[in-house]
This record gives C-alpha cells, structure tokens and sequence, in this order.
C-alpha cells in the first residue's frame, strides 16, 4: 500500500540518482539523502527504504 506516483514522474527518475546529483547540497536533498537507506524503482512503484 502506498501513495500513487505519476507515471510522468517515474520516467523522468529512471535511471537518475538524485543523491548523486543533489546529495551534496544544503538543504533539503541533502536531509532527505541522510533519511534514505535504499530507493527502490520498479514498474509502476517506488520504494523507499528509510535508515533506522
């Protein structure tokens, strides 16, 4: 059970890794990188997998 994602969205991460790309900064990616054990993206779903 989860949160419906656009299938716009899904097509525009695949094969992107945003913490790669925005890791590094201040501000919210980098708090949401530091959250963020896994992400997991799989037809019609993403998954994240949070640190404990």
């Amino acid at each position: 059970m989860g949160v419906p994602i656009p299938n716009a969205w899904l097509g525009g991460l695949k094969n992107i890794d945003l913490v790669e790309y925005y890791g590094a900064e201040s501000g919210f990616w980098k708090a949401f990188a530091d959250g963020i054990d896994n992400i997991i993206i799989r037809d019609g779903s993403l998954t994240l997998v949070l640190k404990e």
